[in-house]
């Protein structure tokens, strides 16, 4: 691997300019953003001028095309995912693309087919499972501390969190609303912590039932003329092994938390929840609550980009795998394909 590492950032937006971009800048001499793709130029040039970036491209493809790039970060609308994250693939890059994988599990499956024919990293932008909490937890199941792990409950949930910015919006580009932009978070992170059981059935039901008029924005004022994605989503998945999930997660409904998210899992030997983390076990003839004293804080963005550096320089492979992207987009297609039909959906 030549050094130092040589990055180009695809999408000029948000999540490039606040987590991405001084995520590589951070992590020193070993790493240089050299150039940014964006489908308007001149976006891309401010994005470039306010970071230092030498090189602006209007067309990823000329930009992979040109420079002589080692790595990606892909961050733009889902629609487009698959397309450049296949493209980057086949020019040589290792490619860390933000979530969902995709618009459908035909695209993750071929993202994950192109990586390893091309030999290279294709991990997704998974950040929560880089919380001090989630790794403590996860020490924990691998201490066999829970035992089995056959239940789990997720929700992310806002009362008025609609995003008033971006394309989150927008179905076309989007694919879907709540369920994959905060949702999923929790999803994943339930997966991961119970070693991403393969999907077996998907029951869901969606709502668009506050997005599409005015109200107070918490997140600023959206465009209810324009909305085209669920605000609610819930759902339940039962899995080969026979554990399952409930899911639930929305952008805006009447509930009393402005936010709360949660992850909480039962096993055999003990059940956890999380955020905050708290640890439920029978020892020695009692019933136990374990809450830790300290929990670090950290920049959990900077850790998922240095992560995906690290598995470059190391040869490793990265906490997110594109196999468990293939299943997380099954489960949201099938969710979504639930709702539509009222029936419970099959994954074979």
């Amino acid at each position: 691997m030549q050094h130092p590492i040589r990055i180009g950032i695809i999408g000029a937006g948000g999540i490039a300019r606040s987590a991405h971009i001084p995520s590589y800048q951070s992590y020193g001499p070993d790493v240089q953003v050299v150039a940014v793709a964006n489908h308007n130029k001149e976006k891309a040039i401010e994005c470039a001028e306010s970071f230092s970036i030498p090189h602006t491209f209007e067309n990823e493809q000329q930009m992979l095309d040109e420079m002589d790039l080692d790595a990606v970060s892909i961050c733009t609308p889902n629609k487009f995912h698959a397309s450049q994250a296949i493209a980057a693939l086949k020019a040589g890059c290792h490619v860390l693309c933000e979530k969902p994988p995709a618009m459908t599990v035909d695209e993750a499956e071929t993202m994950a087919s192109e990586a390893e024919k091309a030999g290279k990293i294709l991990t997704y932008g998974f950040h929560f499972r880089f919380q001090p909490e989630v790794e403590s937890l996860k020490k924990y199941i691998d201490g066999h501390e829970l035992g089995e792990i056959y239940a789990a409950q997720t929700h992310y949930n806002r009362r008025r969190g609609i995003p008033s910015w971006g394309v989150f919006t927008d179905k076309d580009l989007q694919g879907g609303g709540t369920l994959i932009d905060n949702g999923v978070h929790m999803l994943d992170t339930a997966l991961y912590l119970m070693g991403y059981p393969k999907p077996k059935t998907v029951l869901g039901a969606t709502y668009q039932k506050i997005g599409n008029r005015p109200g107070v924005g918490l997140m600023g004022e959206w465009d209810y003329e324009n909305f085209s994605v669920e605000d609610m989503a819930r759902g339940m998945i039962t899995f080969e092994n026979g554990a399952s999930l409930m899911f639930e997660s929305t952008f805006a409904a009447n509930i009393e938390e402005l936010s709360s998210k949660k992850v909480s899992l039962q096993g055999d030997r003990g059940g956890a929840d999380l955020f905050p983390l708290k640890i439920f076990q029978e020892k020695y003839d009692t019933l136990v609550d374990t809450t830790p004293a300290h929990v670090e804080k950290r920049n959990v963005h900077e850790y998922l980009v240095h992560d995906f550096i690290d598995c470059i320089l190391h040869d490793r492979q990265p906490l997110s795998t594109p196999s468990e992207g293939v299943l997380i987009q099954q489960i949201i297609e099938a969710l979504y394909e639930s709702a539509k039909t009222g029936e419970a959906v099959n994954i074979d």
